[in-house]
């Protein structure tokens, strides 16, 4: 009676001979345990070594339908995007520094202080710059400046400053248009086409026109306004009435 032939999978040849090529055991023992030839193992090693590089050369077969739907998907995905991003610059641009400060997330696991600050175009000094309150000699001048304008509503940066230095404080025009600015602070003076108004402006009616005021508390008026106060300023609100 003869005996019957082994035969041995694919994916066997490849273990085994993977095993031999890895060179952990000697071919004997790796026969020895898989119950199979010493010259079986070594020709399978041979090929899985010949045949390896055709494993990476090969590339799967891809449908050119599928294929040029998702480049259509994604071209699509990217313009989108785009979009979106560019709408999103537009609404940032509204944005103060301060909000967009507030928008970052130092602890963010995929998007970096850097990227954020590039995606709110927001520079990275502007991020870190801690702000620091003003120096009590500053908000002296403030309330100097302030006290100024109220009695020469006209002095613009150049006049503010001559008169500062009458006064004895060495400041140059620099610092004074920043103060000023930080306060709202502008001369009053005569601007072009101030009586021109916009074609969409509502023209209010003046109600006390032809009334006669003849009684208490018939008309009230109201006016907002800030006053110095230590450490800075405070909003003041006066009701008064005619009559």
């Amino acid at each position: 009676m003869s005996k019957k032939r082994r035969t041995f999978s694919a994916e066997f040849k490849a273990q085994v001979g993977l095993e031999a090529l890895k060179g952990i055991e000697p071919v004997h023992a790796i026969a020895a345990r898989h119950q199979v030839h010493t010259v079986q193992v070594s020709q399978w090693k041979k090929e899985v070594s010949e045949r390896l590089p055709e494993v990476f050369g090969q590339k799967p077969a891809v449908d050119p339908a599928q294929a040029i739907a998702r480049e259509r998907e994604l071209f699509e995905e990217i313009g989108r995007l785009k979009m979106e991003l560019e709408w999103l610059k537009k609404k940032l641009a509204r944005l103060g520094v301060e909000e967009r400060r507030g928008m970052i997330e130092p602890k963010h696991p995929k998007l970096s202080v850097s990227r954020q600050c590039a995606l709110l175009e927001l520079p990275r000094a502007s991020y870190y710059r801690q702000p620091v309150p003003e120096s009590d000699e500053n908000l002296q001048l403030m309330r100097v400046i302030d006290e100024t304008y109220l009695a020469y509503p006209f002095f613009g940066s150049r006049q503010m400053r001559n008169w500062l230095r009458l006064q004895g404080y060495r400041v140059n025009r620099k610092r004074v248009q920043r103060l000023m600015r930080q306060l709202g602070l502008e001369a009053i003076y005569r601007k072009p086409n101030l009586s021109a108004p916009h074609p969409q402006h509502r023209i209010y009616p003046y109600l006390l026109k032809g009334l006669v005021v003849d009684r208490p508390n018939q008309v009230w008026a109201t006016d907002i306004t800030y006053l110095p106060i230590k450490g800075g300023f405070g909003l003041a609100s006066k009701k008064w009435t005619e009559g």
